[in-house]
């Protein structure tokens, strides 16, 4: 009976110690994600600067893809920049929760076979038409034409 009670307390005392290291290691010796923000380059920095509130809570894998992003950036047409930092504002605005969904729904339409791909391609292109705003006329260079002057009444004055 002895041998049981001590062979139990060795045991138990071996599981909790196990317990107590995968405890640790998930919380204790847990490394911060690198770069941090004030490790990026001053052109990164500029160029993400939509994520600067939320640079600290990106896991490393994230904060990657968003320096390459940013490094391909100079590169980019002036229109590409503008959506990308549109884009990137809209993102920054949206809830964990709601990320979580985008990121599930690009997975998805990744998956999609390429004749599915584009079906789903064509209809976001006939949504983005039926809700953005009828183009602007091009302004005219020229001055609008004076009016004529106001007559004061139509009948003769001599009668």
């Amino acid at each position: 009976m002895a041998k049981t009670f001590v062979a139990l307390i060795v045991s138990l005392c071996l599981a909790f110690s196990a317990a107590a290291a995968q405890i640790q290691s998930k919380t204790g010796s847990k490394k911060p994600a690198k770069p941090a923000w004030s490790e990026l380059t001053p052109a990164q920095q500029q160029v993400l600067a939509p994520l600067a509130g939320e640079w600290n809570q990106l896991d490393t894998a994230r904060r990657k893809k968003w320096m390459a992003i940013a490094d391909r950036y100079p590169k980019m047409k002036p229109r590409a920049q503008q959506n990308l930092q549109k884009r990137m504002q809209e993102w920054a605005k949206l809830t964990p929760e709601q990320r979580k969904a985008a990121r599930e729904k690009y997975q998805k339409l990744k998956k999609l076979p390429p004749d599915k791909h584009q079906e789903v391609k064509q209809q976001w292109q006939q949504y983005q038409q039926s809700v953005a705003p009828p183009a602007e006329k091009p302004l005219d260079p020229s001055p609008p034409e004076p009016a004529a002057p106001a007559q004061e009444s139509a009948a003769p004055a001599n009668q």
